[in-house]
């Protein structure tokens, strides 16, 4: 089935195969600070792709590019390009955009009304006809919570642990079947059991969406991705597979940010 726009939505099928990113002389400016120097990157469809590198480097305001958050903040400025299907993003109705670029946060934002709403709150913004009993289960299992609140999907999703939170937000950016999922530090304030559901959900995308991960913890990086971005000072140094990135770095900076020595 398809909403007005067209776009077809229909869980009972299956789902296309995921879309890559393209990023081309991407660069952005808070004012006269220049944030990102001339990013270029090609993020591989189907995989997840994490970015590290301490904190101030750039990681988060790559991927607010993305799906065009980083224009909410007065004073942004970015030339180059993000394409998605082969469009330039920043050329797309940001609304139609965010229905393809789907973003967890690191603080989880669950709506005040009950679980199954917060899940099905794109679908009913964007009028999408779907079965809908079907998109709220398929969507809490693919963020790893279904058994735990299927008996409650009528409670306020305030009532949640933090980390179960977090995976409702998971579930509800999933519920709108994107092509790309962006998570800035998902588990970055949860406990190590809940970081490990979220970590689950994560490996369970892969395949189906295209998902790039902000994330400090190193060791989390090297479990969940399968390709590695180390950002310092605005700039990519390096990029590749994680597990080649992670024991075999080529440069030097990429080695000692690994080891601990700064960030």
């Amino acid at each position: 089935m398809s909403n007005s726009n067209g776009r077809n939505v229909n869980h009972s099928e299956p789902k296309k195969a995921p879309r890559g990113v393209e990023i081309r002389g991407l660069k952005v400016s808070y004012g006269a600070n220049l944030v990102l120097k001339g990013i270029d990157l090609s993020i591989q469809p189907g995989k997840v792709t994490a970015l590290i590198g301490p904190s101030g480097c750039g990681k988060t305001t790559l991927l607010r590019c993305i799906n065009r958050m980083n224009e909410l903040v007065r004073g942004c400025t970015i030339s180059g390009e993000v394409l998605l299907d082969g469009k330039n993003v920043f050329q797309m109705d940001p609304m139609v955009l965010r229905r393809k670029v789907g973003m967890v946060f690191q603080k989880p934002n669950p709506f005040p009304m009950s679980i199954r709403d917060n899940i099905l709150y794109g679908i009913e913004a964007g009028k999408i006809k779907v079965n809908k009993d079907e998109v709220i289960r398929n969507s809490l299992q693919k963020a790893a919570i279904w058994d735990e609140i299927q008996n409650r999907l009528g409670d306020n999703a305030f009532r949640l642990s933090i980390g179960q939170q977090q995976r409702i937000c998971l579930a509800r950016c999933l519920a709108i079947s994107p092509e790309v999922v962006l998570m800035d530090e998902p588990a970055a304030s949860l406990d190590p059991t809940s970081a490990a559901k979220v970590e689950e959900s994560i490996l369970g995308m892969k395949g189906d969406y295209t998902s790039i991960i902000v994330t400090h913890n190193m060791q989390q990086a090297r479990r969940v991705s399968d390709y590695t971005v180390f950002i310092f000072l605005g700039e990519v140094v390096e990029y590749g597979e994680t597990e080649r990135l992670f024991a075999d770095p080529q440069r030097t900076e990429t080695k000692e940010y690994i080891a601990g020595r700064f960030g």
